[in-house]
């Protein structure tokens, strides 16, 4: 007996329908699938926005290579300023801040609102993306710029609107999660696992981006701007690297209960004369009891803390084609809302004009590696040198090494757990230990925090 398999609906005709002009400029891995994702589901986007998306050119460098089915040879341009010229929406996936930042404001000016993902252009010169889009009525949109599909800016920025974030604390870097929890699960140093992330695509042929932390501490930037009411610049983020985490760090971790993460960290400082805002990324240990010690291979994940919605967990993959382009095409459903039915979204907040503290006046809790000589009195003069500067111990955990040479004095080594102190503190006392003859070596530094 045969049986009939179940058909879905067949979508709504969208014909009569009002029409946006649709430029996309950038047809990399996001733009194919932004422009995939419009071709497939066209007439179920026009019912939900009550237009169709009319896509009507997409700039590109090179208008021979072949780039697939959905992005057809006749809509390929190498001029983009005509292009925006005559849009409604403005696609922008091709990152980098010039042309971009030209053709976004070229755009605005000609009355086009724009769906962005490029954190970097937004981190280093959003404010006059925001000024334009105030100036001319338009909207500025830029949910794939940080996390890829998770819902994370709409949130913070509308969701949350009418609560009082306290502190924004995640992974946002895919690359050097999938590094770093390889680094766990296979005892692998930093160099094998980051040629793995390459193999399997997860890191770029030059990673130095997102290795270095300089693609977190973009979107750290836009996370402390929304979440504060604050402009916050690139450069008021302290910014840190994996490059130097370790194989003895991770095995370290693993003794104290941890796992080492790159993390992103945006908070209200409280202070006596009033707040500041501290926004950070650096390599930190964090309780494996904690959520986002869990979070493995390339995926992000978000902890907000809030005053009214306590904690919330945003969790799902922070890159690729089609993830990114998903927020992207939210981002456009709602802009194009905007047009047909009037109005426009949400504007830049920044009304609170909080101050960014230096990394130097926060407190920390860290975790020190050294090399030393393994002789009497010498815990005694390390614990001396950090109690000197206001540093007191949590936890030692102390190695006898192999001498170096025949008949040469023994070595230890020596991991270091504190509590919370000054950074400015601790950087004195590293200062010290490189001065004297008892620290061979400054092995590592890290910070430690969720607890």
């Amino acid at each position: 007996m045969s049986q009939t398999v179940p058909q879905p609906p067949a979508s709504p005709d969208s014909s009569s329908l009002p029409a946006l002009r649709v430029a996309v400029l950038g047809a990399g891995t996001v733009g194919t699938e932004v422009l995939r994702l419009i071709a497939q589901q066209g007439d179920e986007l026009a019912h939900r926005i009550g237009a169709r998306l009319e896509v009507t050119g997409v700039a590109v460098r090179d208008r021979t290579k072949d780039r697939g089915e959905h992005v057809p040879a006749a809509l390929l341009t190498d001029d983009p300023s005509a292009l925006v010229r005559e849009a409604d929406l403005v696609i922008e996936v091709m990152g980098g801040i010039e042309p971009a930042r030209a053709l976004l404001l070229e755009a605005m000016e000609h009355g086009a609102s724009v769906v962005t993902a490029n954190k970097a252009l937004l981190a280093q010169d959003g404010a006059s993306l925001y000024e334009a889009a105030d100036v001319h009525g338009v909207d500025l949109s830029f949910e794939a710029a940080v996390a890829g599909a998770i819902p994370l800016v709409r949130p913070v920025r509308e969701s949350l609107a009418g609560d009082r974030i306290q502190r924004v604390m995640g992974i946002v870097n895919g690359t050097t999660n999938y590094i770093l929890d390889a680094m766990t699960r296979t005892s692998a140093d930093f160099g094998d696992a980051l040629a793995s992330a390459q193999e399997l695509g997860y890191a770029e042929a030059d990673p130095t981006a997102d290795v270095e932390g300089h693609d977190a501490a973009a979107k750290a930037s836009i996370l402390a701007s929304l979440a504060f009411h604050s402009r916050v610049r690139l450069a008021d983020v302290h910014c840190e690297g994996i490059t130097s985490v370790s194989a003895q760090d991770i095995a370290a971790a693993g003794r104290m209960g941890r796992t080492i993460k790159l993390l992103s960290i945006v908070e209200r400082v409280e202070e006596e004369n009033g707040e500041r805002i501290s926004a950070r990324v650096y390599p930190a240990l964090i309780p494996d009891s904690h959520p986002l010690a869990s979070v493995s291979e390339a995926y992000n994940a978000v902890f907000i803390e809030a005053e009214a919605a306590g904690s919330l967990m945003f969790y799902g993959q922070g890159a690729g084609g089609a993830p990114t382009a998903s927020a992207i095409l939210g981002d456009v459903v709602s802009a194009a809302r905007s047009r047909v039915h009037g109005g426009v979204g949400p504007r830049e907040s920044r009304y609170a004009e909080l101050e960014s503290i230096p990394l130097e006046e926060l407190r920390s809790a860290f975790y020190i590696s050294l090399t030393v000589q393994d002789r009497p009195g010498v815990l005694a003069e390390i614990a001396g040198t950090l109690s000197g500067y206001g540093i007191s111990i949590s936890t030692i955990h102390q190695e006898l090494l192999h001498s170096r040479e025949e008949g040469s004095q023994a070595l230890a080594h020596i991991g270091i757990s504190t509590h919370r102190a000054l950074e400015s503190a601790m950087t004195a006392s590293l200062d010290m230990f490189s001065s004297t003859a008892t620290v061979l070596s400054i092995d590592s530094v890290l910070r430690i925090e969720g607890d």
